[in-house]
């Protein structure tokens, strides 16, 4: 098997020239999606995951910006690990591009509560984490060996862990931000398919809109509307591939219709809802 993204029936390409993506559920305890992307020309816009993003690239450039911080990532030595719940963007440097692969962990693998270790320094110069990275990802594309890939999963947690002792947490926002900002965002999750407006969230907290919305970006770096449609997205990609169609996923994660989610997905992700749907399969070499 190649260092790129699998190669299959479902291997897709849209958008710009040599832009493919493959994604699928392994089946794998803690790992919620592996996501294999080369981009010429996308840029992430700035939103939060659920889960961890380990991400390597298997060649090219990158730009990103972790909780307003700004990284670059080059060569093949370098290991990326996106917190959950932190805003982040990610865009092309060069005219072509980079080719990724990501692994989105949840919480069993790496609990929420190392985040804040990993907010100031979420990119680590180790070619041996890298390596085994590279080993997970090339048994992952074979349906047979789940417990091959639980084992190199399970050594890349410690030396993650490892780094992210090695971290200080970063400093944190005033109490009273802190607060109006987690229970504005507690709102949001709650009520992800029918939405509330920003005076509905004002009155139930008791705070004025604007500084609801300044609170809210000084304490996670992106602003109420923008973090809502993220969390939109990433519940449509575990929707679409589970199987369901696209116009019934955008009603159901809260956008107004099939063309909505058509618009944010393809921004965000880089390919159709549809196309996306169509990736879910067992890779094989």
């Amino acid at each position: 098997m190649t260092d790129g993204p699998p190669t299959g029936p479902s291997r897709t390409t849209d958008g710009p020239p040599r832009t493919t993506i493959s994604a699928w559920r392994p089946p794998v305890p803690g790992i919620a999606e592996v996501f294999h992307a080369h981009f010429t020309e996308h840029a992430y816009p700035s939103h939060t995951h659920d889960t961890w993003a380990l991400m390597i690239l298997n060649d090219g450039a990158v730009d990103f910006a972790c909780d307003r911080h700004r990284h670059g990532v080059t060569g093949s030595d370098t290991v990326v690990l996106l917190p959950p719940g932190v805003s982040h963007d990610g865009r092309t440097v060069t005219a072509s591009g980079f080719r990724k692969r990501v692994l989105y962990l949840d919480a069993s693998v790496l609990p929420a509560g190392l985040t804040g270790r990993a907010v100031d320094g979420p990119v680590f110069g180790d070619a041996v984490l890298r390596h085994r990275i590279h080993l997970l990802h090339r048994s992952l594309g074979h349906p047979g060996d789940a417990f091959e890939a639980e084992s190199r999963l399970s050594f890349i947690r410690e030396r993650l862990r490892f780094h992210l002792a090695a971290l200080r947490p970063p400093r944190t926002p005033g109490r009273e931000a802190n607060r109006l900002a987690a229970a504005l965002r507690d709102l949001l999750d709650a009520q992800l398919a029918t939405g509330l407006s920003l005076q509905e969230a004002a009155t139930v907290l008791h705070a004025h809109p604007t500084h609801l919305i300044r609170c809210f970006k000084q304490t996670y770096g992106l602003p109420p509307h923008t973090y809502l449609t993220g969390k939109r997205i990433e519940r449509a990609r575990g929707l679409l591939l589970d199987g369901r169609r696209p116009a019934e996923v955008a009603g159901t994660v809260g956008f107004h219709d099939q063309s909505h989610l058509h618009r944010h997905f393809t921004r965000h992700v880089g390919t159709t809802p549809a196309r996306y749907a169509a990736m879910r399969w067992h890779p094989s070499c």
